[in-house]
Formats: structure tokens, C-alpha cells, sequence
């Protein structure tokens, strides 16, 4: 164990908190909650009964950082956010890089029914269902509750200018009445379809009594879709408890949940969410239920999962902590619940071996661009770490430039840089490109940074010389420099006045390209951020 690290230990106070590990980059690695800090962080060092994985991960710690909280309740919600947040990589969360759907109902006068998206769900005081992972689905949700209810959609003053069916109704709707609609549209939505056809069945006879035909044949439709829409002998259940139905799979550290979730009977949603995972099937299943349902408002009352959790006191505080009701979390093993736990968990495995196929696939293609490329360009060695640059300016303003990573195929963009322009005046885009190759590469040795296999500049013999001459002058005439030029999309080499024959559908090709595009836009945003700073300075 490393000095600064026995140091730190000693002053960690036994206060409840949460604790942050850190790598060599400053990084975040492994977020934890504790009830005592000192006792718990201690316990990575001294324990040498860990699994695989916090072997692995105690190597990597370089720092360690805590917060101290009031209780240990509070500890558990704020480990829960923070895990949202940075997404360590030794912890499960959510692979949410993505934006979830939810259907919001706003609070206000006539509230409206639509669909938002949010990266991190932020509690506010609008009512929420979700999150969704099948955006088409929850657009067909959305259409069926239009066409049968007449829901506010714009925020007009002048109904003349409207389209939708609040503003198209030809009778004014009183706020009343519309505070009933909504409050079927919020049944509907928790699967209570029965009151809602009850309703619509009632405000049906009460128009045809008033031999208003018209109007109770279009309500009469209404009831028809929702029952079309629930239609499903699949959708029951025996009865009508709230139940959410999660099945895991996972191998190393990816893995699929699947959430089957019935409301009253009826299923409402079937949702997939791919999670970063750990080798402990508990820990998975304890940090997926923390972070699901920290981002709704949807509690079940029981929750069905397919082994017992060691930590259910944990969850049990933690949804005190966030005031909700505690569901039970059960284990079936026969019956109706473990068949549709069965189920959940096929749906997991197959979406794994989905994934993982797709993984394998996308790393097969990438080792065929770097070998397609390391041939068409003859090199020695495959170029799998290629540094690419470009140029941008507006007639010799806000000049910048930028470099792109791509190490096997892929972007590293923790590895991009940019440049401003410092010791070139005026429009000269060759001078521009010799003077960041010179700069960045001296860091690179100042610094002893890896050095690329190969270096792209975007441009042709021109900047590709003014570059190359940057790397002689370091020393550096050993690393292989290329241009490609926009127009023609032609690969030259130095001191070879003509363009390589590369086939325009090689990957190497491909690949070349996409460095190009990419080191184009990293450099285009970074001088229009400059640019729009200058403008209103």
C-alpha cells in the first residue's frame, strides 16, 4: 500500500458519508456509501478475501476523496445520484449516455399530456410517468390518448389559430370538466382502463339520452380503442397487484435487464436497459433497482427478481430516505410469477448475446480498417493509434486548430486537443499546420506521451509538407504522415508527388475519412465558440 494512501486512511473520520476512489488521471473509479467511513474504506486494504474485480480496481486507487453526510440514509441517496452522474467503472449503473422518454402532465391551469426526454431526471412539479426505452410505442400511447380525449397540445391563447381537440371542441371545456379528463388520462396511463370506459360509457349515455347520436357515436369508437388497446389475453394477470418483473444477464461487465411491468392487472410496459455490471449477480440487482427508480414516481408494490437480495435493508432506507412506499421484493419459484420472471430473463439473454454479437462484429470490422490501412499505405506496423489535425479560421480570425485520437478504429476523445493559433498572422493555412504538428509533438516529448503510429493532416502536398517539415525538425522523421485532400479524396505521401491508389471502397479508406471528418468538426466547433465569445465581448 502507497504512503499518501495509509496517510489518507488515517484521517478519514468514522462519520456516515460517501467515499470516491480515484485513479492516476484524477478519475473517479468507485463511488460508496458507508455508515462509517474510516471502518468501510479501511476495509478495501485490509480484506484480502475480495472478488476478482476489487482486486483489480483496489490496484488502480491513487487517491481517495469522502463527503460527510448527516445520516446514513442520506449517504445511500446521495451514492445513488453520484453513480448517476459520473458512472464509475467499477460501479453498476444505467448506460443512460442516452436520453430516456417519459410522458410528463404539466401542472397548470389545463395541463398538458406529452412526451420529454430527460439525460437525468430531476424531481419537479409536474407529474411523470416513466422512463420508456421504446420511444414508437410511447408515441402510440400518446395518439391513442389525443384521439380519445380532447387534450390541450399548444400554449395559443387564440383557440381560432389551433388545431388540437381543446381548441377544435365546439363547446368551451370548463376547467372542471377538463380536471376530470386529465384524471382518466392518469388511470389510463396506471393501466385502470375499466374506469376509464366506465366514464367515457357514462358521458356516452348521457348524450344519446339527449339524442345527441353524433357525439355518443364518437365516444362509442373511443371505448373500442382502448379495449383494442388492451385487447391481449397476454396482458393479464389473476389479479390486481402493482408488480415489476426484473430479469438479469450479464457477462463480464455488460449486462441486459428486463422490466416487465403490470398496473392493475394489465401489462403496461415491457422496457430493456443495458447496465454496466460487477461478477456479483446481488450487487447488480440491488444498483439497478437505485437507479431505476430513482428517475420515477411509478412505485410498484412488489418487485420480482430472480435471486434473494443480502441488502434489502439497504433499499428498504433508501426508499424511506426518497419517501415512497416500500415495495416487497419476492424470489418465486413456481407458479405464474416465476413464468413471467422465466420470460423476463429470456429476454435478457437474448438481448446479451445481441449486444455482445454486435461488440464482437463492430471489433472484427475495426481490426479489418487497420490492417486494410496499414496495407494500402505499406507500413510496418499497423497504424493503431492515428493522430489527426486540421485548420479553421474566418479570413485569419479566431484561427484555430485541432487534433483528433483514434486508437484501433475508435475515437479516444479524452485524448483530443485543441489549438489556438499563436505564431501565424493572416490567412496561411501551411504555416498553420507546421506550427501545431511542432507544438504538439514537443509536448509529446517534453512529456513523453505515446506517439502515434500515423499522423493525418487534412490537405494535400502543401499542408502534408509544412508538417512533415514540423516533424523532422523534433527528430521525428521516423513517424509516418499522410495528407488526405477533400476534393478528390486523395491519399499523398511525403516527397510523392502523386496520390496513392486506394481503392474508394477499401476500410482503410473509411476509416482515413472519418479522422479527417471528425478532426474537421472538433476544430469548426471550437473556432465558432471562440467566435461567438468575440462577438459579444
Amino acid at each position: 500500500m502507497a504512503q499518501k494512501i495509509k496517510d489518507k486512511l488515517g484521517s478519514i473520520p468514522t462519520a456516515p458519508g460517501v467515499y470516491f476512489f480515484k485513479n492516476k488521471k484524477d478519475k473517479i473509479i468507485y463511488i460508496g456509501k458507508a455508515k462509517s467511513l474510516k471502518k468501510r474504506v479501511s476495509s478495501y486494504f485490509n480484506n484480502k478475501k475480495h472478488d476478482i474485480k476489487t482486486r483489480v480496481m483496489v490496484k488502480h486507487i491513487h487517491e481517495i476523496d469522502f463527503l460527510i453526510v448527516k445520516n446514513e440514509a442520506e449517504a445511500l441517496i446521495t451514492e445513488s445520484n453520484l453513480i448517476k452522474i459520473n458512472k464509475p467503472r467499477y460501479n453498476v449503473y444505467l448506460k443512460d449516455d442516452k436520453t430516456y422518454p417519459y410522458i410528463r402532465i404539466t401542472k397548470e391551469k389545463y395541463p398538458k399530456v406529452e412526451i420529454v426526454r430527460f439525460k437525468h431526471f430531476n424531481k419537479d412539479n409536474h407529474l411523470y410517468f416513466g422512463p420508456y426505452t421504446k420511444a414508437r410505442d410511447l408515441r402510440g400511447v400518446i395518439k391513442l390518448l389525443y384521439k380519445v380525449f380532447p387534450i390541450k397540445t399548444c400554449d395559443l391563447k387564440q383557440r381560432e389559430s389551433c388545431f388540437c381537440n381543446f381548441c377544435m371542441s365546439k363547446e368551451l371545456i370548463s376547467k372542471e370538466k377538463y380536471s376530470d379528463i386529465i384524471n382518466q388520462v392518469i388511470d389510463f396511463l396506471k393501466g385502470k382502463t375499466e374506469s376509464v370506459v366506465k366514464y367515457l360509457k357514462f358521458e356516452m349515455q348521457r348524450l344519446s339520452d339527449g339524442m345527441d347520436y353524433e357525439k355518443a357515436a364518437i365516444l362509442r369508437d373511443q371505448i373500442l380503442l382502448i379495449k383494442d388497446f388492451y385487447k391481449t389475453e397476454n396482458h393479464k394477470l389473476t389479479d390486481s397487484v402493482d408488480r415489476d418483473f426484473l430479469g438479469v444477464s450479464y457477462e463480464d461487465d455488460i449486462g441486459v435487464f428486463t422490466m416487465i411491468k403490470y398496473r392493475n392487472s394489465k401489462l403496461i410496459s415491457k422496457e430493456t436497459f443495458e447496465i454496466n455490471t460487477c461478477d456479483n449477480n446481488n450487487e447488480n440487482i440491488v444498483g439497478f433497482i437505485k437507479q431505476y427508480y430513482l428517475s420515477t414516481f411509478d412505485f410498484p408494490k412488489e418487485i420480482i427478481v430472480q435471486d434473494d437480495i443480502i441488502a434489502q435493508s439497504d433499499i428498504n432506507q433508501w426508499m424511506e430516505a426518497l419517501d415512497r412506499k416500500i415495495p416487497k421484493i419476492l424470489v418465486p419459484k413456481i407458479g405464474d410469477k416465476k413464468q413471467k420472471l422465466d420470460l423476463c430473463i429470456q429476454n435478457s439473454e437474448l438481448q446479451l448475446k445481441r449486444i455482445l454479437s454486435k461488440k464482437k462484429r463492430r471489433k472484427e470490422f475495426v481490426s479489418k480498417m487497420v490492417t486494410a490501412l496499414q496495407k494500402d499505405l505499406i507500413l510496418d506496423v499497423p497504424p493503431r493509434r492515428i493522430e489527426g489535425f486540421d485548420n479553421s479560421n474566418l479570413q485569419g480570425t479566431y484561427a484555430v486548430s485541432s487534433m483528433v485520437c483514434f486508437i484501433d478504429g475508435k475515437p479516444r476523445k479524452s485524448e483530443y486537443r485543441k489549438f489556438k493559433i499563436k505564431e501565424v498572422k493572416g490567412i496561411d493555412d501551411f504555416a498553420m499546420m507546421k506550427e501545431i504538428v511542432a507544438r504538439r509533438y514537443k509536448r509529446v516529448i517534453d512529456e513523453k506521451l505515446p506517439l502515434p503510429d500515423l499522423v493525418l493532416v487534412d490537405g494535400g502536398k502543401g499542408q502534408l509538407s509544412s508538417a512533415k517539415s514540423a516533424l523532422d525538425a523534433l527528430g521525428l522523421s521516423f513517424i509516418p504522415i499522410i495528407g488526405l485532400a477533400k476534393k478528390m479524396e486523395e491519399v499523398f505521401k511525403p516527397d510523392i508527388s502523386e496520390p496513392q491508389t486506394i481503392s474508394k471502397t477499401s476500410p482503410g479508406l473509411v476509416l482515413l475519412k472519418q479522422i479527417r471528418d471528425e478532426s474537421h468538426r472538433f476544430a469548426i466547433t471550437f473556432h465558432r465558440q471562440l467566435r461567438d465569445k468575440g462577438m459579444f465581448k
